[in-house]
């Protein structure tokens, strides 16, 4: 079985994020950058799928030079090789077709990929990458098995879960509990240094969005505490402060 992972290179959780250019370009500088979270799981069932029923594991990051160390990760977690386009990811389309592009030459039975960046949140990447190859994609993935050339899937729906089946190949958009995070060890993280890591350029530069601005959240404001037998001034609040009700 062939499976492609892709991956996103993200700021961490924890960083305080500013912004350059009159607020049009989001400032690297001192930024700790990430695996995508959902992209860890999806890497992480990958790699459980390859010891499993044998096969090859390639990482997929579109980005540029300095998304190398994420990718290495990725490496050194158990993936087989990588595959760097070398572009700044401008928006959802453009990653999906360097995807789309680079599936289509390799013919792989699964791809798969996080349900979402937590940079951006588009969720878009997985059904445009689906669409562009003429194969099933399905999100959020939290449970995969696969039997013969056939998945068998649990995604989250509104309210539950649903089960499907699908037959391979497919994309599909991956989240929690699909599978657990893993932690490169020593060995891994060694001989990550010598597998190989591709970089090509990316089939066409199109930009189809460009950014207006940014803007950070508002910041918190003022709290009050209202005793919990003081249910008429919190309903009085809320109706002329607040305005919510």
């Amino acid at each position: 079985m062939k499976i492609l992972v892709c991956v996103t290179s993200v700021p961490d959780t924890t960083t305080k994020i500013t912004f350059t250019d009159n607020n049009t370009k989001f400032n690297k500088a001192g930024v700790q950058f990430i695996t995508g979270p959902y992209d860890d799981y999806a890497l992480a069932r990958a790699i459980e799928l390859k010891e499993k029923l044998g096969g090859t594991v390639t990482v997929l990051n579109v980005g540029e030079a300095d998304t190398e160390p994420v990718i290495r990760k990725c490496l050194a977690i158990g993936a087989d090789d990588a595959i760097r386009v070398n572009a700044d990811p401008t928006d959802a389309f453009f990653v999906a077709e360097q995807i789309a592009a680079i599936a289509k030459e390799n013919s792989y039975d699964l791809i798969l990929m996080g349900r979402e960046s937590i940079d951006y949140n588009g969720g878009q990447v997985h059904g445009i990458v689906g669409e562009l190859l003429g194969m099933p994609s399905i999100s959020p993935v939290m449970q995969l098995d696969i039997n013969g050339d056939t998945a068998q899937i649990t995604r989250e729906i509104e309210g539950g879960k649903e089960s499907l089946e699908a037959r391979l190949p497919l994309v599909l958009g991956c989240q929690e509990p699909i599978a657990e995070w893993k932690i490169p060890n020593m060995r891994g993280i060694m001989t990550a240094r010598t597998k190989p890591l591709k970089v090509i350029e990316p089939t066409s530069k199109d930009t189809l969005t460009n950014v207006a601005s940014y803007e950070l959240p508002a910041p918190r404001g003022n709290v009050k505490m209202i005793p919990a037998d003081q249910a008429e001034t919190l309903i009085q609040l809320l109706r002329t402060e607040a305005k919510v009700i």
